[in-house]
C-alpha cells in the first residue's frame, strides 16, 4: 500500500536521500501525509450531499480513515454502506488509483446503486458483492482487500433472526490480505449493561465486538476515542434511534437528543495476522 507519487518524489531526491531506519521513517511519514491529503480532498468534494456534510462534526471521517490507514491505492471493502454516506467519500478517494467494494444484501445495495445512477462519473467504479455471501452469490476475492470497513453495522448482525455476526466476521477476515486492516464502528454499550441491550438497543459491547472477531482470527491492535460522545447516556427509550440522525420518538424530547448528538461510539482497529 505504497504511494507511487510518493516514490517518484523519493527516487527525484525531493524527499529523501540515503537510506536505513531514517529513511523508512521518513518514507512513512511522506505516504501518511500523502493519504491525508487526499482524504481531505475527498472529503471536501462537491459531490457529497449537504445534509451528509453536516454529519462530520459526529462521524469524524478524516480522522477515521486515517486511523484506520486508507490510502487511495488500496483495495477498500465497505459492508453494508447503506444511503452511501461514507460512499460518497470512498468512492472518489478510490477510484483514481485503488479499488472500492459496496458489500450488502441486493436490497441494501440500493442507496449505492441510486449514486451511481446520479453521478456515474464519481462513482460508476464501484464493485458490487453479496454480504454475507452465500452459495453462488458474487463476493469479493479472498485475500484480495488491504483494508475492511464497517460503521455502525454489528449491532444489525446479532439483532438478525438468526445472528449472523459470527459469519459476518469470518467473511470479512476472508476478504482480507494477510497483514489487511478490518476496521469496525460500532455504538457502544457499557461493559455492564445488561446484554440483552445488544439484540434491541442498538448498541454493543466493546467485548462482544471483540469475541466474533477474535474468534474469526483478527487480532485488535489499537483503539480510538475519535468517535466518542461523554453526552450519550445510552438509556434512551428508542435505543439509539432516540438520538439523531434518526429521533424516532419524533417531536418528543427531540432538543434534548439533539443537545446529546450522535450516539458514543467504539473505534477498533483490527488486523488479520501475516
Amino acid at each position: 500500500m505504497i504511494r507511487q507519487t510518493v516514490y517518484a518524489a523519493i527516487a527525484a531526491g525531493t524527499l529523501l536521500s540515503g537510506c536505513g531506519p531514517t529513511a523508512s521513517a521518513e518514507r512513512a511519514a511522506a505516504v501518511s501525509v500523502y493519504a491525508d491529503t487526499s482524504i481531505a480532498a475527498a472529503i471536501g468534494a462537491e459531490t457529497r450531499t449537504p445534509a451528509n456534510v453536516a454529519r462530520d462534526q459526529y462521524r469524524h471521517p478524516r480522522e477515521t480513515l486515517g486511523f484506520f490507514g486508507v490510502e487511495p491505492d488500496d483495495t477498500v471493502v465497505e459492508i453494508w454502506p447503506g444511503g452511501g454516506w461514507y460512499t460518497e467519500i470512498l468512492a472518489p478517494l478510490l477510484k483514481e488509483q485503488g479499488s472500492y467494494w459496496a458489500v450488502a444484501s441486493e436490497r441494501g445495495l440500493g442507496g449505492v446503486r441510486t449514486l451511481t445512477a446520479k453521478d456515474p462519473a464519481t462513482y460508476g467504479k464501484i464493485r458490487l458483492a453479496a454480504f454475507p455471501a452465500q452459495g453462488s452469490d458474487a463476493r469479493v476475492p479472498d485475500g484480495s482487500a488491504d483494508v475492511v470497513l464497517t460503521f455502525r453495522n454489528v449491532h444489525n448482525w446479532l439483532m438478525a433472526n438468526p445472528p449472523v455476526g459470527e459469519e459476518a466476521f469470518r467473511q470479512a477476515f476472508a476478504m482480507l490480505k494477510p497483514g489487511g486492516v478490518l476496521g469496525v464502528v460500532e455504538h457502544r454499550l457499557p461493559e455492564s449493561a445488561d446484554p440483552a441491550q445488544e439484540r434491541a438497543s442498538g448498541y454493543v459491547k466493546v467485548s462482544t465486538v471483540r469475541r466474533l472477531a477474535e474468534a474469526a482470527g483478527f487480532q485488535l491492535v489499537d483503539q480510538s476515542e475519535i468517535n466518542a460522545n461523554p453526552r450519550d447516556t445510552k438509556d434512551h427509550p428508542n435505543g439509539v434511534w432516540s438520538l439523531p440522525p434518526s429521533y424516532r420518538g419524533g417531536d418528543t424530547d427531540r432538543a434534548r437528543f439533539a443537545a446529546i448528538g450522535e450516539s458514543d461510539r467504539m473505534t477498533l482497529k483490527f488486523v488479520k495476522p501475516r
